[in-house]
């Protein structure tokens, strides 16, 4: 399956690919972004997300450093608890041939208390290719061999000779050799709006992980913008009483720098 999907992206893609590529950025850029809600009354709930990204970009090298942060409290049946809390960091590096490929070395960490994994990250080396490059669209793809550690979460068995009525369980971590596949696409409807969308896949044999962010993006200014981001995290194989998808719905304010 990841074989095909990531075959098929760029088999797509190839036909535009004669489209004219205008000259990229030079040197650094990068962009923050930071979300907060806070609910009280009959109800209270907090909810906290941010994300810095820093760009660099010249004739040799593109590169890419960014961390995002998730935090939530709610009012739970046991009381006003945390019910998210993430934290993820990134980079890659890519060295270009010119002004399309490029081979890029990547590694990315992420720690969740509430995912099927405590934690996962991933180093990878692979080949990268700007497809297209255009005053309205821009569509990148890297693919490449990686290594991953990943930490299944702990989770509770009914006990056969109780008391307890169950036992906790610490799965082993799991280790080995994936496939890794990056899509960046950006759509450019007007000077002021814009459509981006990334998706990512690790694919070994324990785990494949997917992540899909899609954003719609609207320029305030030429420092602020107001970004609304649907997200999507997919594993394949979890461990009892862990969904295999979450879903993250995000309304931002975007300074760009």
């Amino acid at each position: 399956m990841k074989t095909t999907l990531l075959a098929s992206a760029i088999l797509l893609a190839l036909p535009i690919t004669a489209l004219a590529a205008d000259a990229p950025p030079q040197g650094w850029s990068g962009s923050g972004e930071a979300g907060l809600s806070v609910a009280s009354g009959n109800t209270k709930s907090q909810n906290l997300n941010a994300k810095l990204n820093i760009k660099f970009n010249d004739e040799q090298w593109k590169d890419e450093f960014y961390v995002t942060a998730l935090r939530n409290k709610a009012d739970t049946p046991t009381g006003y608890d945390l019910t998210a809390n993430r934290y993820e960091a990134g980079a890659s590096m890519g060295y270009k041939f010119d002004e399309r490929s490029y081979i890029v070395g990547a590694a990315r960490y992420e720690h969740d208390e509430f995912s099927p994994y405590d934690y996962q990250y991933i180093v990878s080396v692979g080949y990268g290719y700007q497809i297209l490059k255009n005053a309205s669209d821009e569509l990148a793809v890297e693919v490449g061999p990686g290594y991953k550690v990943a930490q299944p979460t702990s989770f509770l068995v009914p006990n056969t000779s109780p008391p307890p009525d169950f036992i906790r369980v610490d799965p082993d971590s799991e280790s080995g050799l994936v496939a890794r596949g990056k899509l960046d696409y950006k759509h450019s409807f007007s000077d002021t709006v814009a459509f981006v969308d990334t998706f990512v896949i690790e694919s070994g044999s324990d785990n494949t992980f997917m992540q899909n962010d899609a954003g719609l993006a609207v320029k305030v200014n030429s420092k602020l913008a107001l970004k609304v981001g649907y997200q999507v995290r997919h594993n394949s194989d979890v461990e009892p009483g862990f969904k295999k998808t979450d879903t993250l719905m995000t309304t931002n304010l975007v300074y760009n720098f």
